[in-house]
């Protein structure tokens, strides 16, 4: 309950941050800046706004730090710039948010060996055209560029009928929300699920994804048993109004009835 509560709150705050994304990044002296200039110091912001960061209201200054309101300031340590970081820090510094993920990927073949060159969050994400973390990231020309495909399919292979899960419940989750039925703690437990099970691709650890795997497929089940409840009662909802409107017709009828008896024996 309590992880579930956590994950509620996380993913209303997230909410929150896109819907005053449209302001806020807008109003950054960071994006002022880099627009206006050319090259690859507009590049940044091109990218950025067509990322999931940019869309979950993640602008320059939740990754680099500074003061995002004065063009004096903004790049000042003062005010907690810290710029880029260098090619090992990387991890470090894109897992301050993405706990889960520095985790697994700290344990893994590419984290052990990022000191000497090992693959680390922009070789496969990109600094700042960052996409939404789907099982179509795992494709033969991406991993194919440092590596044979192998290892990276078996995972991908392993990850599917989960991914196809996750994206049915999904689904049933923008109908119901259609529908106008509050879905948001449902949301919430599933973008905690969604994010820890993705995590688990960062392992590069084909027997960890395939062993871990049947836990979060319960866990799935159990949010798809909680969609099928809502149906249920909706169901029944359509039901009883249903024979609520049959009720009123048929009382509607038969009063007519009763009047045009009374009416015809008056008039007699």
């Amino acid at each position: 309950m309590i992880r579930l509560f956590v994950s509620v709150i996380v993913f209303s705050l997230l909410v929150l941050a896109a819907v005053d994304s449209a302001l806020a990044q807008e109003e950054t002296v960071c994006i002022q800046c880099h627009t206006g200039q050319s090259g690859s110091l507009a590049t940044p912001v091109e990218e950025w706004r067509q990322s999931i960061h940019a869309a979950n209201g993640v602008s320059c200054h939740g990754c680099h730090g500074g003061d995002p309101t004065d063009f004096a300031m903004a790049m000042s340590p003062d005010r907690g710039f810290i710029g880029a970081p260098d090619y090992a820090s990387v991890p470090d510094f894109c897992g301050r948010c993405h706990v889960g993920v520095r985790q697994n990927y700290g344990e893994s073949a590419h984290g052990q060996a990022v000191e000497d060159g090992g693959a680390q969050c922009v070789v496969c994400h990109n600094a700042h055209a960052v996409k939404k973390a789907e099982i179509s990231l795992i494709n033969e020309e991406d991993c194919s560029r440092c590596h044979e495909y192998g290892r990276a399919g078996e995972i991908k292979a392993a990850m599917v009928e989960t991914e196809q899960m996750i994206g049915s419940v999904e689904q049933n989750l923008d109908r119901l929300h259609q529908l106008g039925i509050a879905t948001d703690q449902i949301e919430g437990g599933l973008f905690d699920l969604r994010n820890r099970y993705h995590s688990l691709f960062h392992s590069v650890d084909v027997e960890k994804v395939r062993s871990e795997t049947d836990g979060f497929q319960g866990e799935l089940q159990e949010i798809t048993q909680g969609i099928s409840d809502i149906d249920s009662q909706l169901a029944q909802r359509k039901i009883w109004g249903g024979a609520a409107v049959a009720l009123l017709l048929f009382g509607g009828i038969v009063s007519m009835l009763i009047r045009r008896t009374y009416h015809d024996e008056a008039g007699h």
